[in-house]
Order: C-alpha cells, then sequence, then structure tokens
C-alpha cells in the first residue's frame, strides 16, 4: 500500500504521484519547489535502505527548442559542483538520466530558504550576509574564479543557527565569460547586475550586486517579485527611508553592493567581506551625517570646496600668525642685544 505525504498547503498526495525512483535508489518523500518556466522540479527523497535524505532536482524539457540549453545547464551545474568542496554549499552525490528528464541528486539541508516569508532584524541580516561572503570568496578562489549568477533569496537557505547555504549553480559561469544575449530571462530581474544584462564580461563584483539586492529585500521585507518597487526611474536602489533604524555606514556598504557601475563597487568578496565586519548595523546618524544626506551629490561637491577653502584659509592666517609673532621676537631679541641699556630699569 501507498503512503501519503503532505504537500505544503495543496493537501495530501500520494506517493505514487511522485516519479518513481526506486530502481536508482531513492524514494520521493515530497516535493520542494518547482520552476515552471524553466522545466525544473525540486524533491526531498529519502536513500532507500538508509537515513539519508536528499535533494533530487529534475531538469524536465517539455518543450523541443528547451532540450539543447537544458543539458547545457545541467551538464554545467554537474560539473561545477563536482570540482567544489565547502561545507555550506550542497554536494554533488549522484545524477541519472530517464526519457525526457535528467536528474541531479545533492546533499540535503534541512534550512528553509530567504524565499519563504520571513523576518529578520538588521543584525541577523549582517549575519546572513558574512554566511553567503564567505562562501562567494571560496567560490572566487578557485581557478578560475566562479561567479554564481542567480544570487537571490530563493537560492540561499538559512537554519536556526543563522548560517547560510548557498544552492542552484544551474546558471553559474567563470570570470570573464560572455553572456550571450538570448539568455537574459536565465537570471532573475531586479536581481542580475547591469554587466550581465547586457551580455559584458562577469566579474567578482557581479555576484555581489545580487547580493547586495537580496540583502536589501530582507531589510525592507520585500518579497523578490515586488523588487521593482524599490528601483526608481534611474535603475538604482532607493530604500534608505524604509530602515531608518538602519546605520549611516551599512547602508553606504548596501549602496555600494549595488553600485551599477561594477568598478564602483567592492572588488571582490573578500573586499566586501572585510568592510562589512567592522561595520555596525544599527545606530543613528550624526548631525553631520543626516546634513550630507540631505545634500544632492553636485552641491556636495561645493559645499565640500568651501569647507576645504576656509579650512586652507584658516591655516594659512594660523601659520602667518605664528611667522609675524616669530619676527617680533626676534627682533625684540636682537634689540636687546645691541642696546642692553635701554631695557636696564632705572
Amino acid at each position: 500500500m501507498d503512503l501519503d505525504v503532505h504537500n505544503g498547503n495543496k493537501g495530501v498526495i500520494p506517493l505514487n504521484q511522485y516519479p518513481n525512483f526506486s530502481k536508482q535508489g531513492y524514494q520521493v518523500v515530497k516535493e520542494l519547489g518547482r520552476n515552471r518556466e524553466g522545466g525544473r522540479i525540486t524533491y526531498l527523497a529519502n536513500v532507500l535502505n538508509s537515513k539519508q535524505q536528499v535533494v533530487i532536482k529534475e531538469f524536465c524539457f517539455a518543450r523541443a527548442d528547451a532540450d539543447l540549453s537544458g543539458v547545457k545547464a545541467y551538464e554545467r551545474e554537474i560539473k561545477i559542483l563536482q570540482q567544489l568542496n565547502h561545507s555550506r554549499i550542497p554536494r554533488y552525490l549522484d545524477s541519472f538520466e530517464i526519457p525526457g528528464a535528467f536528474y541531479l541528486v545533492q546533499e540535503y539541508k534541512n534550512a528553509p530558504s530567504l524565499g519563504l516569508k520571513s523576518s529578520f532584524n538588521p543584525e541577523e541580516i549582517k549575519q546572513i550576509a558574512l554566511s553567503i561572503l564567505e562562501i562567494l570568496v571560496y567560490l572566487q578562489k578557485q581557478i578560475p574564479p566562479i561567479i554564481h549568477r542567480d544570487i537571490k533569496p530563493e537560492n540561499i537557505l538559512v537554519d536556526e543557527r543563522l548560517n547560510a547555504y548557498l544552492v542552484d549553480f544551474g546558471l553559474a559561469r567563470v570570470e570573464d565569460a560572455k553572456i550571450a544575449l538570448s539568455s537574459f530571462v536565465a537570471g532573475t530581474p531586479g536581481f542580475m547586475p547591469p554587466e550581465e544584462q547586457f551580455g559584458h564580461s562577469l566579474t567578482k563584483a557581479s555576484d555581489l550586486y545580487s547580493l547586495g539586492a537580496t540583502l536589501i529585500c530582507l531589510l525592507t521585507n520585500t518579497r523578490s517579485v515586488e523588487i521593482g518597487k524599490l528601483i526608481d526611474d534611474k535603475y538604482r536602489f532607493n530604500f534608505q527611508k524604509l530602515v531608518p533604524q538602519v546605520s549611516p555606514h551599512f547602508r553606504s556598504w548596501l549602496m555600494r553592493m549595488v553600485e551599477p557601475n561594477r568598478k564602483r563597487r567592492y572588488a571582490n568578496a573578500s573586499v566586501a567581506l572585510t568592510a562589512l565586519k567592522q561595520i555596525e548595523v544599527v545606530g543613528s546618524a550624526t548631525e553631520i551625517d543626516n546634513l550630507i544626506r540631505k545634500i544632492k551629490p553636485r552641491k556636495l561637491v561645493v559645499v565640500l570646496a568651501i569647507v576645504t577653502f576656509i579650512a586652507l584659509a584658516a591655516m594659512r592666517a594660523t601659520l602667518m600668525s605664528y611667522q609675524r609673532d616669530g619676527a617680533i621676537n626676534k627682533i625684540s631679541t636682537t634689540v636687546r642685544t645691541k642696546s642692553p641699556r635701554l631695557w636696564q630699569q632705572p
């Protein structure tokens, strides 16, 4: 007799409605998620005759024109996962094929996705950021460096101790690889850095943009599909007023992470990680911070120039005063030396 399992809010579904992987040594327990457009379904499964649980990702090619791209994504993800060995990247375990679909088997991590509704305070979000940056440092140290290319809340798992896990390497590329214009829809709008959208070479700063966008969503409790609400007409993130409790230094760090010009972002994950470790994420702004934030960039340059001019003028006046006092003292000493009688007391 077949057992029944619960599938979220969809009610009870008989196990016989799931794919039968008994010949491959697995039994599906439940569906974890699906990407209808990409033809991918993820299952939680038990290893037969074992207590081990695994994740099985299905690459199903419903359309004839999707076969080639789907096979390439499947092969690329396997190739990348096979060379990785990090405790917070689920390990590659197995792969197999049945007519019309390929399957990838990975280590299971008992941690929910950030794509599920959850709430974190700024300190917790900083911890999550540090955890993901540590993974990116590892990826960027590979030869050649690996760019994940699809960092977003749905692809980050976080356990109760705020350890973050990075999943779904189906879109991953190596550094400097150019992305074909036809692959625009492969990424996630709002999380893709501008250089990826226009097919330019990827760099170590590319994933930082996606991570920054993810953290801003967490801070503002914004769902991935609503990220467009945080982007203004100039295609820049505008979220500062939504997080008044966050310190100016943390806001500046985030804005540098999502800088459209990749040359103005942190150069790599290691630099961004070092900078974040030293930042207090919660704190009120000083009066000077508030003043600077209210001044527009062009006016700020003028104000800084005026302040610099005043400071230099003050320094010059002080220096001239010292020089004048020195000259007077020198004259007095000379007069005393040459005319000692003039200084004698009557």
